[in-house]
């Protein structure tokens, strides 16, 4: 696409039309949904300009892609107006534009590719990025070699603050220096009277509600927290009684995760079934033995938080901490605080059996306490008695020999085992 030169004055703009698009904050793959809309809505209100507002710390690789890709592929003349930041991957949308326009404090640049870990991402990437970097400053004719010293800092350019071992970050006026911008505007209506669209009718695009909730659910560092406090909702509802707040609020973590990937195009349809299904065969594991319904059930979550995931391996990071997390908590109730999971109670026998609650494995004869008879074999200490009410009964001394047809009496009775002791003659 080439550079349309600005000369028109305020009266030729009228009837015209300029959509201004925000880009902020961190670039994830929920604003690319916002972006193809916004655009979308341009074009069909055949608007004249569309001015993308950057200012954003960089964000998503394949995010920034994506939406340069948007930027090249729509007609109409693009304008990137870097108000106040375009780092990292905010640069490589900037060069996507037709133009760029500064804000007095704008900056461009440093855009080295890291991984979710904060370290640099491997060659094979770094290369790729590079690559792209250097064609998107010559698609609109911009020296390549200031966007390759954006990601390689092998690079020196002290004349503009990058020494060899940094990455090139411009301002404003070094950028316009460099050939990286066609002016320098303090506020949206010199940007205007500089592109010749001075009286013509202003358009602004904005979030959604959906859109803002799936941009923050698909933020890199929100996803294991989603993931976590779901995670820690479902353990603490093991410990509680009926369905309460931790189970909603672990519900609700995972319906916010759901819903913002699939806004942003990451899950359809079938992944939420997937997902429904796998819990609904992990909650009939706790009816049905055997175990191989709720392993199903636990793939199938699985399955479908990976098919949600824009990045496979930073899903696997988030669900080892989730996991992690959960598991330390499992361990701090039962071991620490003692608590025990109320679905243990449906299939464990936790009840002792106690002669305090009223157990007993035996008939007590309290009743035979002080009674007396004659002994029917010797007692060594065991043996048989006779009771004056002629009953036979099995029972022990208190550890003495007695003899056979001597008069005893009972002392205690202890269940079964009743306890004799000799009658002396005088008795």
């Amino acid at each position: 696409m080439s550079i349309i030169c600005a000369s028109f004055d305020a009266k030729s703009a009228e009837g015209k039309t300029v959509y201004f698009i925000p880009i902020e904050n961190t670039i994830e793959k929920g604003l690319v949904h916002f972006i193809k809309r916004s655009i979308q809505e341009a074009e069909k209100e055949k608007a004249d300009v569309i001015v993308f507002e950057l200012n954003t710390p960089g964000g998503a690789l394949e995010a920034a892609i994506e939406i340069g890709k948007m930027i090249m592929d729509t007609d109409i003349k693009t304008i990137a107006y870097v108000n106040k930041h375009a780092i990292s991957a905010g640069a490589y949308i900037a060069l996507r534009a037709d133009q760029i326009y500064y804000h007095p404090g704008g900056t461009i640049g440093s855009a080295a590719v890291i991984d979710s870990n904060g370290n640099a991402a491997e060659v094979k990437v770094q290369s790729f990025w590079k690559a792209e970097m250097r064609n998107a400053a010559e698609l609109h004719g911009r020296d390549p070699m200031f966007a390759e010293a954006m990601v390689d800092s092998s690079l020196d350019m002290p004349e503009y603050g990058a020494e060899k071992g940094e990455l090139l970050t411009l301002t404003a006026k070094q950028a316009m220096e460099v050939g990286y911008g066609e002016g320098i505007a303090k506020s949206r209506a010199e940007l205007l009277k500089s592109i010749g669209m001075e009286g013509a009718k202003i358009q602004e695009t904005e979030e959604t509600f959906a859109e803002k909730i799936a941009r923050f659910v698909t933020n890199m560092y929100t996803i294991p927290i989603l993931l976590t406090i779901s995670g820690l909702g479902f353990v603490l509802e093991l410990y509680t009684p009926g369905f309460g707040i931790p189970g909603f609020i672990g519900l609700l973590a995972l319906f916010l995760f759901f819903f913002g990937h699939f806004i942003a195009g990451l899950a359809g349809l079938e992944t939420v079934v997937l997902f429904v299904l796998g819990v609904l065969l992990i909650i009939a594991e706790l009816f049905v033995p055997g175990g191989i319904i709720g392993a199903i059930g636990f793939l199938s979550v699985l399955l479908s938080l990976f098919l949600a995931a824009d990045h496979i391996g930073h899903m696997a990071v988030s669900l080892f901490i989730a996991g992690s997390i959960s598991i330390f908590t499992i361990f701090i109730m039962s071991k620490v605080i003692g608590k025990r999971m109320k679905w243990f109670k449906k299939i464990i026998l936790n009840d002792s059996i106690s002669t305090e609650k009223g157990y007993v494995s035996n008939q007590n004869r309290t009743d035979l306490i002080g009674k007396t008879g004659v002994t029917v074999t010797a007692l060594r200490p065991a043996g048989t008695v006779m009771t004056d009410g002629e009953e036979r009964l099995d029972v022990v001394t208190e550890g003495t020999y007695i003899e056979k047809g001597k008069k005893v009496k009972i002392v205690k009775v202890e269940g079964s085992r009743i306890v004799v002791r000799a009658i002396n003659e005088n008795e």
